[in-house]
């Protein structure tokens, strides 16, 4: 048998082909992958603000203000009348409302307070599930119904027994102050809230009580002639 020896030159070509050749079987096995652009986030519709939703509900003195999934409906029939002090001006109009006052601060400037009037049927959860929740939406904690009872005013107009709170929050820059009054009628619950920065607040207490006392029942429309 006869051996041929290659030259180192010739061994070094061969072997440089040997390694190009399995790196082009290598290139040929990768494989590419486009990846999809990310979606955007689709977040749910915001929900009503506080002011438009009714009272919470729950067991009858628990205080519960938990209502989610809870379909909302607004009561009918026979309402309530009242004059608005000259200075509330009417706001404009919002799901589940009655009617809604906006009140400019001109003593200070410093901001605007709002009254919205709803109404819903039944008593709603009672008093004490109805400030509770008036109490969260200030960053106040609940209270039982014995503290609640001294909190409360009483003030009879005509036919309609209204019972009035005053809430002022320490959360906030300017923390917001409430003065809300709850009024029992034909079947119904009617709420009367005024928020704002606490001292403008404080200052429309006076107006609030004479805002009250033109509470007056609407009686059913006159028929059409």
């Amino acid at each position: 048998m006869t051996l041929y020896r290659l030259a180192p030159t010739t061994l070094n070509l061969v072997l440089f082909a040997l390694i190009l050749a399995g790196a082009g079987c290598r290139d040929r096995e990768i494989t590419s992958y486009t990846i999809p652009k990310e979606q955007p986030a689709i977040h749910p519709p915001l929900a009503a603000t506080d002011a438009a939703l009714p009272p919470a509900t729950g067991a009858p003195g628990s205080g519960n203000t938990n209502m989610a999934g809870t379909p909302v409906v607004t009561a009918s029939g026979d309402g309530l009348s009242w004059t608005a002090p000259a200075h509330w001006k009417p706001g404009p109009d919002a799901p589940m409302r009655k009617a809604t006052y906006l009140i400019a601060d001109d003593e200070t400037g410093g901001g605007t307070a709002e009254l919205t009037v709803t109404a819903f049927p039944g008593d709603v959860g009672g008093n004490l599930a109805n400030v509770n929740r008036w109490r969260q939406q200030i960053q106040l904690p609940p209270i039982g119904a014995a503290e609640l009872e001294k909190d409360l005013r009483h003030l009879d107009v005509g036919p309609l027994h209204i019972d009035v709170i005053e809430l002022a929050a320490t959360a906030g820059s300017p923390p917001p102050r409430v003065l809300g009054a709850i009024v029992p009628y034909e079947g119904a619950t009617w709420f009367f809230k005024l928020t704002g920065p606490a001292a403008l607040v404080a200052r429309e207490r006076a107006a609030f009580d004479s805002f009250l006392k033109t509470l007056r029942p609407a009686g059913p429309a006159a028929p059409s002639r």
